[in-house]
């Protein structure tokens, strides 16, 4: 099964698309089971590999990267609408 979602880190909540993954489509991550698009994912933007809690941190290359500003489903798109970065 080829994968079409990249896990960078295992501390990571998220993963970045490979390819346009449309809502319903099963998403395939490079680590961890297969799941379905909760929507549509652009190619190169982030999908939720778990659910995150508004105000929960987003974690990206084993990092907080941002805090989510609403519940986001797994995989649900992460990108600037419900992703809120904030500055030390």
């Amino acid at each position: 099964m080829l994968h079409n979602v990249v896990h960078i880190s295992p501390e990571d909540n998220v993963g970045v698309a490979l390819v346009n993954i449309a809502k319903g489509e099963e998403i395939r991550p490079s680590s961890g089971p297969a799941f379905r698009a909760a929507e549509d994912i652009p190619y190169s933007h982030k999908v939720a590999l778990e659910d995150i809690r508004a105000g929960g941190p987003v974690r990206k290359y084993g990092e907080e990267i941002g805090y989510a500003r609403t519940d986001i489903l797994k995989g649900g798109w992460v990108h600037t609408h419900n992703l809120e970065i904030r500055e030390e």
